[in-house]
């Protein structure tokens, strides 16, 4: 399968081999930032939370487990049909576009993962941030966690071969059109599929203008998962806290 179009996601997030490639992910740092976040924030218990673009909701189980009523989202079916397996009364996953808000309130809304930035046309992209404010309680908060692109161009890996359970995938990464693209080509079976990865190469700046326009307060920002200070040349990730 080539996928040419614009919302490149709707193909490669229901694809087996998008969990096949990334199966190898460090979730224990994932669950050791959102320790670190949930404290920073001083989140109460019992607060709704919003995974916006959960996945197959690795993190809305773990967010719900130490006592938080979640809702995650995602536009892939096939991810939300997994996640489901994992419901209860205080943890709900549902098939949707973060471009358009629910009718829900939230007391805090997590990005995480770079899971933004996803469409070519920035107001596509701003419709998520839209969405993000009317989905926030009064007095909610909400967090984007971006790649520091200035970082990732700095240490891009440009090609990259790797074999994950006797499938071949061949990655090559450039910026192009203010877009970070990662062409994925796979082996599989003796047959070959293509891919593509495509994130606006957004800094902070444009993170702020889009905050501006949505009528969202930008609070503050982090440079790790470990939530030291924003650093433009050495911070590995973007990490921004809005309300």
């Amino acid at each position: 399968m080539t996928n040419n179009k614009s919302e490149w996601h709707l193909d490669w997030f229901n694809s087996p081999f998008y969990h096949q490639l990334y199966k190898e992910r460090d979730y224990s740092e994932a669950t050791y930032f959102m320790n670190n976040l949930i404290n920073h924030l001083n989140i109460d218990k019992d607060s709704s939370i919003l995974d916006l673009a959960c996945g197959r909701g690795r993190y809305s189980v773990y967010l719900n487990e130490i006592g938080y009523r979640v809702t995650g989202i995602d536009i892939s079916r096939d991810n939300i049909i997994k996640a489901r397996k994992t419901e209860s009364d205080n943890l709900k996953y549902m098939i949707h576009d973060m471009r358009y808000p629910l009718n829900q309130k939230f007391d805090l809304i997590l990005n995480l993962f770079t899971s933004f930035g996803y469409y070519e046309k920035d107001d596509d992209n701003i419709s998520v941030i839209n969405s993000i404010k009317s989905n926030l309680n009064s007095k909610g908060q909400a967090v984007i966690d971006f790649f520091n692109i200035d970082y990732v161009l700095d240490n891009l890996i440009k090609y990259e071969e790797k074999t994950v359970d006797q499938t071949k995938f061949v990655i090559n990464r450039y910026l192009e059109n203010n877009l970070l693209i990662k062409d994925i080509t796979i082996d599989s079976n003796n047959k070959q599929y293509k891919f593509q990865e495509k994130v606006k190469a957004y800094r902070v700046k444009d993170f702020l203008t889009m905050f501006k326009e949505c009528d969202l307060e930008f609070k503050e920002k982090f440079g790790d998962y470990n939530l030291n200070s924003f650093n433009k040349n050495s911070s590995p990730r973007l990490i921004m806290v809005i309300e």
